[in-house]
C-alpha cells in the first residue's frame, strides 16, 4: 500500500482555530452556550449543499442493495460512532436484515465507550475483506485523511466496490479514492479540532438523510410510515396497530385482526387495502411488487 494520506501534513478546515470563539473561556455560560448555538446553525446550509452529491450515493446504494449487496460504514472515534449508532437503528426501525449496513469501528467494539485514539491509524482495514464488488464502502473521516478509513477505501476500490467519502474537510486527502465525495463544509469547530461538534453534527444529518431515504426507495415504508417496524413487544404492537389504523383507515379491532393474521405490518397494510384478498395472495402482490405496498396494491387493483 502506499503511505497513508496523513502522512503529508494536510491541516483540515475543523482544526483551524474560529475566530467566533475565540473568547468562549471567559464569558458567562449562557453566551457559551449561545456561541455553540449560532455555529450549530451553520450545520443545515453545510448538509444541504451535499445533498444532490448524496443523492447520488442513495441511488448507487439502492442498486447494490437491491441486488443483494451491503454498505459498509468505516469510521475512526466520533465518526464511527456515529456509523455504529446509525446502522443499529435500521433493524428494529425499518426490519432489515442483519448485516445489510454494517459499521466498522476502529479500535473494535471498545472503542464504542472509550477512546481508542491509536485505532485510526491502523492500516488493516478491519472489516474490509468481507468487501465484495456489489457492496458499498462509505468512509467517515471528518479530517478525510483517517489512515483507517483510507485502507477501507482502497480495498472497496480493489474490490470493485462503490466507494464514497463523508467529510468536512473541502480539502480532504481521501476524496480521490471516492466515486462520491459527500463534503459538509462546517467550517472551523468552536472548541478547535473538537469534530464531535459541528462536523460530528453534520454527519449524523448525512447517515439519517442517507440511511432514511435508501430504505424508503427499497420499500420499508407505506407513504412516511414505517411498515417494517418489527412488534417485538407490547409497546410496539400497540404502535403497529395505531400505524395500521392510520395508513387504512379500519377500525382497531379489524387491525388487529389482520395483524395476526398476517404477522407484520406491511402485511397487514396489503391485506387492508386490497381486500377482499387471503395471505397468500397478499405475499405474491408484495413479491410482485418487490416489497412496496403501493405496487402490490397496484397488482391487486390490476386483477
Amino acid at each position: 500500500m502506499s503511505a497513508p494520506a496523513d502522512r503529508v501534513r494536510v491541516v483540515s478546515t475543523t482544526e483551524d482555530s474560529n475566530p467566533r470563539t475565540s473568547d468562549i473561556d471567559v464569558v458567562d455560560s449562557l453566551t457559551a452556550l449561545r456561541m455553540l448555538n449560532a455555529e450549530d446553525a451553520r450545520v443545515p446550509g453545510a448538509v444541504a449543499a451535499a445533498l444532490p452529491a448524496l443523492a447520488g450515493l442513495v441511488d448507487a446504494a439502492v442498486d447494490r442493495v437491491a441486488r443483494g449487496g451491503r454498505v459498509h460504514y468505516f469510521g475512526a472515534g466520533t465518526s464511527g460512532r456515529l456509523g455504529v449508532l446509525d446502522a443499529a437503528e435500521l433493524l428494529p426501525t425499518f426490519g432489515i436484515q442483519d448485516g445489510v449496513v454494517v459499521a466498522h469501528q476502529a479500535g473494535g467494539a471498545r472503542a464504542f465507550v472509550h477512546a481508542v485514539e491509536n485505532a485510526e491509524d491502523d492500516l488493516s482495514g478491519d472489516g474490509a475483506v468481507a468487501v465484495t464488488s456489489g457492496d458499498v464502502v462509505v468512509g467517515l473521516a471528518a479530517s478525510g485523511r483517517t489512515p483507517y478509513v483510507e485502507a477501507a477505501l482502497r480495498a472497496g476500490r480493489a474490490a470493485g466496490a462503490v466507494t464514497a467519502l463523508v467529510t468536512a474537510n473541502p480539502q480532504a486527502p481521501l476524496l480521490p479514492l471516492a466515486d462520491h465525495r459527500i463534503v459538509t463544509d462546517t467550517g472551523p469547530e468552536a472548541i478547535a479540532g473538537s469534530t464531535r461538534l459541528k462536523a460530528g453534527s453534520a454527519l449524523k444529518l448525512v447517515l439519517n438523510s442517507f440511511s432514511t431515504v435508501l430504505m424508503v426507495r427499497l420499500g420499508h415504508t407505506y407513504r412516511n410510515l414505517m411498515v417494517d417496524m418489527r412488534p417485538t413487544n407490547a409497546k410496539l404492537r400497540g404502535r403497529s396497530v395505531a400505524l395500521l389504523q392510520e395508513a387504512t383507515g379500519a377500525a382497531e379491532a379489524d387491525c388487529e385482526r389482520a395483524l395476526d393474521v398476517c404477522g407484520d405490518i406491511k402485511s397487514a397494510v396489503v391485506y387492508l387495502l386490497g381486500a377482499p384478498v387471503d395471505l397468500a395472495g397478499v405475499r405474491a402482490a408484495l413479491a410482485a411488487g418487490g416489497g412496496h405496498v403501493r405496487a402490490a396494491l397496484a397488482a391487486l387493483a390490476a386483477r
